[in-house]
């Protein structure tokens, strides 16, 4: 059926009413609370580099130059980063981002995004933004908890806080740091051996990354998020992404994800800042996307000055808005929240 038809659109309606009042609540929350909406460009030099998101490219015919190669975003973090660097304190957008092959219950190839960034802040300060955030728009949503498929979870309670390497002993049975001997160079052998012992077969060419994966998906995010939402808190670093060394141990990095249901709602960092390490990052996971994929995308330059010229201690996050809406309206598919899906 065409979701533009009156009864598509019927079906839908009383989610996108919860969508509206979730998305003034959100608004609310960050105005009461001394944030600036930012609005920043979704054409971009690069899109993202982590190896496993795809995403759009586009040429644009500049009057005043060649034509130039461009993406569509898969996140505004580069551009918001920047803004943090030019003396911007707290400021958080909703931007609608693209990610191609992405399409299922809880994916789709354009979807909106709220990030939010504050200088001088730690991810801790953003965990407890994100408990304050999701209680008001529980309230919005007029609901006693989110919900997904029978689970629940109620937002006003206490949350539960769980570190990776915890959630991978307690629910896999395996010591994760054990297979990091080296914080830069984990250990497949190891961690297939420790995955084979909880009964998870490791698979011919299986590299530390894909079997830390494999475990996460299949033991342990089905579990998180059940009754309360969970923050899963310091990353090994060879999972860093964009996140910068914990300093009281540099096996992990300061990076958070966000559950709720068993839905990853949320992955929040406190920040990189240190230019030279990013580009070696970057370089990292070009070779990787290359070997996997055999293409890469450009780093962006500008992004490196902006962290040359002083990004500011600082701590961010990126939550998939039409998840949230999905679990407070209790939807069962992320179409089911959309005004009109991509066709």
């Amino acid at each position: 059926m065409r979701s533009w038809r009156p009864e598509s659109l019927s079906h839908r309606r009383a989610n996108l009413d919860v969508r509206g009042r979730v998305l003034g609540a959100i608004r609310d929350f960050f105005a009461e609370n001394g944030f600036v909406e930012v609005d920043t460009p979704a054409l971009q030099v690069s899109p993202g580099l982590e190896p496993h998101l795809q995403a759009f490219g586009t040429v644009l015919h500049d009057p005043d130059s060649a034509a130039l190669p461009r993406y569509l975003h898969t996140s505004p973090e580069f551009a918001m980063k920047k803004l943090l660097a030019g003396g911007m304190e707290r400021i958080w957008q909703l931007a609608h981002v693209f990610r191609d092959g992405e399409r299922g219950a809880t994916h789709h190839p354009e979807f909106a995004m709220i990030e939010w960034y504050r200088a001088g802040a730690s991810y801790r300060d953003i965990m407890a933004d994100s408990e304050a955030l999701l209680r008001r728009v529980q309230d919005a949503a007029g609901v006693a908890a989110f919900r997904r498929h029978a689970e629940g979870a109620d937002a006003r309670q206490p949350w539960h806080y769980l570190s990776v390497a915890e959630a991978f002993e307690t629910l896999a049975g395996i010591d994760l740091l054990g297979t990091v001997p080296d914080p830069g160079r984990p250990d497949a052998i190891l961690l297939a051996d420790a995955a084979g012992t909880a009964g998870i077969a490791a698979h011919d060419g299986d590299d530390w990354e894909t079997l830390f994966f494999r475990i996460l998906l299949d033991r342990i995010e089905p579990k998180l998020g059940i009754g309360v939402p969970t923050i899963l808190y310091d990353y090994p670093l060879a999972q860093a992404a964009l996140a910068r060394r914990k300093p009281e141990d540099p096996r992990l990095a300061e990076r958070f994800e966000l559950y709720v249901c068993g839905v990853e709602l949320a992955n929040a960092f406190g920040e990189l800042t240190d230019a030279v390490e990013q580009r070696a990052r970057f370089e990292v996971d070009r070779r990787k996307k290359q070997a996997l994929y055999g293409e890469s995308y450009p780093i962006d330059e500008d992004f490196l000055a902006a962290l040359e010229h002083g990004l500011p201690e600082c701590a961010g996050i990126a939550l998939g808005f039409d998840r949230l809406v999905m679990l407070a309206a209790g939807a069962e598919h992320i179409e089911d929240v959309l005004w009109l899906p991509v066709r």
